[in-house]
């Protein structure tokens, strides 16, 4: 099952990319396109401008100034070699005064600095006529012998809207597969949850049936006067069996939740485990002076701190100490349980809860899972590796808000 997920979370991946950079190739060539028809628009418009400059009787002045006049769209301006500009078209100047202008000696002062400092700004001091070599916005234009005017064009807005559009497609892109991804994941956690919820559900229907006929045979013991010491450990563990299948039959639907006290019901959840562990294995509680109540499902909870400890134990292959700690802050209460086991890399600390991950030869990788579903979907809470290190222990902590 986690080869199948992990081998459809990377199909997934390898889809989206290949669709990104489908599409970012497909939106820069045509950037490119538009870019290179401006350039040819922009070289006809040029050639347009010096024929008209050169332009004698017999010239068909109407066709040159149709194709100088066809420009509406790329802002342009036209300048001699020291940067005198003679002639502008398509700029939103700052002073609006000036929207129908197009020769720069009729512009207001503010709009002749917006102009001049819009153009020198391209190439600061270097003279136009490199400028021509080096930036294909340039284009120069003969007059006539040894003089020149030269053309400085700028993208159009269309260009430019269009520059940025692969961009803001790589964010959609990204936006729509991680939201594919998460509805993949939550559909994959959907269906994990009714396998568990059923599963849960039926285990706890299976063993209503034996549990019952149990207490009738502890009942039948005790009336045939078998030794009390012997029915009393009996009862104590149906009561146990039954207890165990009230858990399971409350996952999958929201506990009752009541105010219990955080350090009795700590000590409750503990007393039962240190009959049946090893004596070779101490437990031993901290507990804070002040017992805080907080709202839990107290058979959960028992349940959480029973996991935790059977963990620890099975971490300390049944050998060493188990340290039980509660405290509070201004946000929340909470208990830490410290194993000497052999801890914890740090690369799992989050991985330790994922559903099947173990350690052991033997082992479904559920407790840590389950743990963590019922004190944070069930009770709010949170719980995590607080520390661990290789050889020395782990401490988890629980976290409940006040």
């Amino acid at each position: 099952m986690k080869m199948e997920i992990r081998t459809g979370r990377l199909l997934l991946i390898i889809v989206s990319a290949i669709a990104v950079i489908v599409f970012l190739l497909i939106s820069n060539n045509l950037v490119k396109e538009l870019a290179r028809q401006e350039r040819e628009r922009m070289d006809i418009w040029a050639r347009a401008t010096e024929r008209l400059a050169k332009a004698d009787v017999d010239s068909d002045f109407e066709f040159l100034l149709a194709i100088i006049s066809q420009n509406n769209s790329i802002p342009v301006m036209i300048s001699d070699a020291d940067f005198n500009i003679s002639e502008f078209r398509n700029y939103s100047l700052p002073d609006k005064t000036d929207a129908d202008k197009s020769v720069y000696d009729e512009l207001t002062p503010r709009n002749k600095e917006y102009l001049t400092k819009r153009l020198k700004s391209i190439g600061g001091d270097t003279p136009l006529a490199e400028m021509v070599k080096k930036n294909n916005h340039f284009i120069e234009v003969e007059l006539f012998d040894g003089v020149s005017q030269y053309i400085y064009y700028e993208d159009s807005t269309l260009l430019r809207s269009l520059s940025l559009y692969p961009y803001v497609q790589l964010v959609v892109m990204v936006i729509l597969a991680m939201i594919l991804y998460m509805a993949v994941v939550n559909t994959k956690r959907a269906e994990q949850n009714r396998v568990w919820v059923g599963l849960s559900k039926e285990t706890a229907h299976q063993l209503g049936t034996p549990i019952s006929s149990l207490m009738a045979w502890v009942e039948y013991l005790q009336a045939t006067g078998v030794e009390p010491e012997i029915t009393g450990e009996l009862d104590k563990d149906v009561k146990r069996l039954s207890t165990i299948a009230d858990r399971f039959s409350k996952i999958g639907s929201q506990p009752d939740m009541e105010l219990e006290y955080l350090n009795d019901t700590v000590r409750t959840s503990l007393d039962y485990m240190r009959s049946r562990i090893s004596d070779r294995v101490r437990i031993t509680m901290h507990l804070s002076d002040d017992d805080h109540g907080v709202r839990l499902s107290r058979s959960l909870f028992e349940w959480v701190m029973e996991n935790l400890t059977k963990n620890a134990v099975d971490a300390m292959q049944g050998e060493g100490s188990i340290d039980i700690t509660t405290g509070s802050d201004r946000s929340c209460v909470w208990i830490e349980v410290r194993d000497t086991g052999k801890g914890i890399a740090r690369k799992n600390f989050k991985t330790v809860f994922n559903p099947g991950y173990t350690t052991k030869k033997r082992g479904w990788g559920l407790g840590l899972t389950l743990v963590k579903r019922i004190v944070e979907d069930y009770h709010g809470g949170r719980i995590f590796v607080k520390e661990s290190e290789p050889g020395v222990g782990t401490t988890f902590r629980i976290e409940f808000p006040v």
